[in-house]
């Protein structure tokens, strides 16, 4: 793709797919090409969101689409880079995109095919054709999400998997996506799906890092199908730069007696959107959501969260956390859908948050839309500063005051931290949650 030129960005963009279009050969006649090219009629009619869109009303998107961005920034990221980047005891399926793109050099699966098949997206679209007939972009909403279907119009490369029926994948899939701006102003649009077999079992996470002093721009979308009675944990670890944009969505189906764990960290990014939406489309599913951020500086983080209760009698609980400082903003909106067929629903949802400066601001709206009578559903949320009180009994005990807001902060965010099942991961997060803290 080339380059972006910041006086029309959306033009820009519809020009690069045409001209994407004109090289595809064959593949122009895809079912895979088609969704596409609906993607980009979409996209064509939406265009970017403003602040008036009621969804990114707290979220302003002006910055991002007058800079100038390189799509096809070359890198020359290897494993010398690969080592100051790596996390401690880190074992699995560990895989690299580069600017997008899937590095297999840097990359390593170590479970049997027999339990897991991943092939990078253009792999796939060559070789599992009838996989993605049936899953890619049937549940991400291109129709009405100018991002999603942005995404889905360019969606080249990034992961599909694989988990058959019955398996269960021991050792966790991490996807690694390094944005290399040390040359230019990078950008990537990954698509990645993630299937998942009945009565079959896998950890996964996706880490998101920018390195180089330019800035970067991120459009994520992951689908991920979880089959009748599969059971998926999922993490999603963010730890960008002040200069990067970073846009996710991550689209969820549950079956009956499905089983969907997420946890949601967001370290350090300049401005950060991340949706998070699930359909409980079964019966007896259960949904777990827990998020943390912690903002500093002009930093910015929106979480916006969906849950569908589409069927009777699941279950879903969502605590979300944050802590900001300075003059940064955060942004949490959380639905709760309940369908008029959706008797014997729970459904909870909680966000907490900590306000350190005065000039710092967090904007919360919880939402439930119910149509259905028998049902049990809350929501609450709080925000405020730190209790004076424990503070001042923990300096009357001999601790400084900085390293006392810093274990008190660190105490307000273990309930989540404590969420995360991969042992590496969670301690990995929980050295740099402190370094942020002390900050």
């Amino acid at each position: 793709m080339s380059n972006i030129l910041n006086n029309d960005l959306k033009q820009q963009l519809v020009a690069d797919f045409q001209a994407t279009e004109s090289r595809l050969n064959g593949e122009a006649k895809t079912e895979v090409h088609q969704k596409r090219r609906e993607a980009m009629q979409r996209f064509e009619a939406l265009g970017f969101p403003t602040i008036k869109h009621e969804e990114w009303k707290y979220s302003n998107v002006n910055n991002l689409v007058k800079q100038a961005f390189d799509f096809n920034v070359k890198s020359d990221f290897g494993a010398n880079d690969v080592e100051t980047l790596e996390i401690p005891n880190l074992q699995g399926n560990v895989l690299y995109f580069v600017n997008g793109m899937y590095n297999a050099e840097l990359s390593s699966i170590v479970s049997p095919e027999s339990q897991l098949q991943i092939l990078n997206f253009g792999r796939a679209v060559k070789e599992k054709p009838e996989l993605l007939a049936t899953y890619f972009a049937h549940y991400a909403n291109y129709q009405d999400e100018a991002f999603t279907a942005l995404n889905t119009a360019f969606a080249h490369d990034g992961v599909v998997v694989h988990v058959p029926a019955g398996k269960v994948v021991e050792e966790p899939i991490i996807l690694r996506f390094i944005t290399d701006a040390r040359t230019a102003n990078a950008a990537s649009q990954p698509r990645n799906l993630i299937v998942v077999g009945k009565n079959a079992e896998v950890k996964m996470a996706e880490a998101f890092r920018t390195i180089g002093d330019n800035g970067s721009f991120t459009n994520v979308v992951t689908e991920i199908v979880v089959e009748e009675n599969a059971n998926v944990q999922y993490y999603k670890v963010q730890n960008e730069t002040e200069k990067a944009y970073h846009i996710g969505t991550t689209q969820v189906i549950q079956k009956d007696k499905s089983h969907f764990y997420a946890v949601t960290v967001t370290v350090n990014g300049g401005f950060v959107r991340n949706n998070l939406n699930i359909v409980l489309d079964g019966q007896h599913c259960e949904s777990f959501m827990y998020g943390l951020y912690f903002p500093n500086g002009k930093q910015h983080v929106d979480n916006h969260t969906l849950v569908d209760h589409a069927k009777p009698n699941s279950y879903s609980n969502e605590l979300y956390k944050g802590i900001l400082k300075d003059t940064s903003t955060g942004v949490f909106n959380g639905k709760i859908f309940v369908r008029e067929y959706a008797s014997k629903t729970n459904a909870y949802q909680s966000c907490r948050n900590v306000v350190l400066s005065d000039e710092a601001s967090m904007n919360t709206k919880p939402q439930l839309e119910i149509y259905n009578d028998d049902v049990k559903c809350s929501h609450g949320t709080t925000t405020g500063k730190l209790n004076d009180e424990a503070i001042f009994y923990m300096r009357s005990r001999g601790i400084p005051k900085a390293e006392a807001v810093t274990l008190l902060m660190y105490a307000f965010c273990e309930d989540v931290i404590s969420q995360i099942k991969i042992e590496s991961i969670r301690e990995y997060l929980s050295g740099l949650i402190v370094e942020k803290l002390a900050q």
